[in-house]
């Protein structure tokens, strides 16, 4: 089979790919409105998503603010999550077998953990505990105005930074163990000659790493992360448990207040599915830059 037939045969399949989703779509709305007698009211959603402010015009609503909190949420935690994964993926790569034992352990026991149960464990538990002896909640009650008026804009409103660093620190744990199988695989698929090849000009082994290993391992290590990061845009509904008002807290709460059930968990899921679908198409275009560079 040629390119051209090939093409013709995965556009057709695309094709009667969004067919059967529309015709699944038309199947589920059938069902809802005979089985269920749902009465759709589309015409409440958009002002969920924006209002009108007299003084300041339009403005974001609830599910935008949600949805704006994930993304602050998602960056956060991939960029605190990048470097544990960094660091404890050139661990799993040292000579010394204690560095090696510690990384794996780490990114065993915290994979075959729930998130759940790691968000649950750090917020009642560890934070809990720790909070008061760094005086973390008394730093935020006296922070000057243009400090918190900051964080509201990269963070969250004041009086809901612990929910959200406590969600960023759990979430980073857990994404870190993933990002750290990354690294480690990136710097392992790098060939030993290479290794052998800076030894014999008389580098170091941390220069070997810096300025040998790593730039190849780069091109092997940068298109997982950027899908770990659309993994991390949708772990991150589960902290909703823990009241921070991400875009899935935001559903719920709007949910049980307007009944409208199937509107606002549609416009949810479309709105999770053009922020990740919009990372995965930037994600392949970093991965064809990084072929035509390297």
């Amino acid at each position: 089979m040629n390119h051209h037939s090939h093409a013709r045969t995965s556009r057709k399949l695309d094709v009667l790919l969004l067919l059967l989703l529309a015709a699944a779509a038309g199947v589920f709305f059938w069902r809802v409105q005979t089985r269920f007698d749902y009465d759709w009211n589309w015409a409440a959603v958009p002002q969920f998503l924006f209002r009108h402010d007299p003084d300041s015009g339009w403005t974001p609503n609830v599910l935008i603010r949600g949805l704006l909190t994930t993304i602050r949420l998602s960056i956060w935690t991939s960029v605190l999550a990048m470097g544990i994964g960094m660091v404890v993926g050139l661990a799993a790569t040292s000579r010394s077998l204690f560095s090696r034992l510690v990384a794996r352990t780490y990114v065993e026991g915290v994979r075959n953990l729930p998130p759940l149960v790691l968000i649950f464990i750090f917020y009642f538990f560890i934070y809990t505990l720790l909070a008061p002896l760094i005086g973390l909640d008394e730093a935020i009650r006296s922070m000057p105005p243009w400090l918190a008026n900051l964080l509201s804009v990269l963070c969250d409103e004041p009086n809901r930074l612990p929910g959200f660093i406590s969600g960023v620190i759990t979430l980073s744990i857990y994404e870190g163990a993933y990002m750290a199988e990354i690294v480690r695989g990136g710097v392992a698929s790098v060939d030993k000659g290479q290794w052998e090849a800076a030894a014999s000009l008389g580098l170091p082994r941390s220069d070997q790493l810096r300025l040998v290993v790593l730039p190849q391992a780069l091109k092997v290590i940068i298109p997982p992360l950027a899908g770990q990061f659309i993994s991390t845009i949708k772990d991150s509904a589960i902290v909703s448990v823990i009241s921070i008002p991400e875009l899935t807290f935001q559903g719920l709460e709007l949910m049980s207040a307007t009944y409208l059930t199937f509107e606002v968990w549609i416009t949810i899921t479309l709105m999770y599915l053009v922020l990740t679908l919009g990372c995965a198409m930037l994600a392949r275009k970093l991965e064809h830059s990084l072929r035509w560079r390297f």
